[in-house]
């Protein structure tokens, strides 16, 4: 996952509450730096795809996420978590209405779905492993950018609209997973953006009409 971060060009409306987003980046952070150096550890929780067809250690779905091959992959990944997070929980609580655990919800299921496509083709497959929270963020991301398309992203330096940035991920993503290669995910990144997507859509169908709506008043961050 890229470094990323939004600016919101109409603020979603604030509600005080306890942060799911701030207790997931602070958890994920201190079990990956404690992973860092314990290698028993970060083998117990790592997505082992043969681990839970042949021993059943569906943990392994959920506690992958908490766990980062080095000190970048777990800044990149928590940094945008946080930023896209927050945002999501104002919005699922705010205007949405919806309790404040809906976020923890979309969080744990979107590390277990944005896996279930890796397992079902790498289950006998004992030279793979799979680690990283880029699956639950995606979902997080992309739910976001159902309901503010148009904000301003940040890539690094480049200012994209969300809308693009969805575009180009997307895209990306599905030629980097037929091509293979570079020891990452990307099955896992459209998994959990899609999963993202759908989860928002389900407990709310008028954001469909919301996304349709912003669509057609199109505003460019340039």
């Amino acid at each position: 996952m890229p470094y990323l971060y939004a600016t919101l060009n109409r603020p979603l409306k604030k509600i005080q509450m306890t942060s799911f987003t701030v207790i997931i980046v602070c958890i994920t952070s201190l079990i990956s730096f404690i992973a860092f150096s314990n290698l028993k550890l970060m083998d117990t929780l790592i997505f082992w795809p043969p681990a839970v067809s042949m021993r059943h250690q569906y943990w392994r779905f959920i506690t992958c996420g908490f766990i980062h091959a080095d000190f970048m992959h777990l800044l990149f990944n928590m940094v945008t978590l946080y930023f896209f997070g927050t945002a999501l929980e104002n919005y699922y609580m705010g205007d949405l209405g919806l309790q404040h655990y809906y976020f923890l919800i979309l969080y744990i299921l979107a590390l277990i779905f944005a896996n279930i496509p890796t397992y079902i083709k790498r289950k006998d497959d004992y030279n793979y492993r799979s680690l990283g929270a880029s699956g639950a963020v995606c979902a997080v991301l992309f739910a976001f950018i159902l309901i503010r398309p148009w904000e301003t992203i940040y890539l690094y330096f480049l200012k994209l609209p969300a809308i693009l940035y969805a575009v180009i991920f997307l895209v990306y993503s599905v030629y980097m997973s037929k091509r293979g290669g570079d020891n990452v995910n990307h099955d896992a990144h459209l998994w959990g953006a899609l999963f993202g997507v759908v989860f928002t859509i389900a407990v709310d169908h008028s954001v469909v009409e919301t996304f349709i709506n912003q669509l057609s008043h199109p505003r460019l961050p340039w």
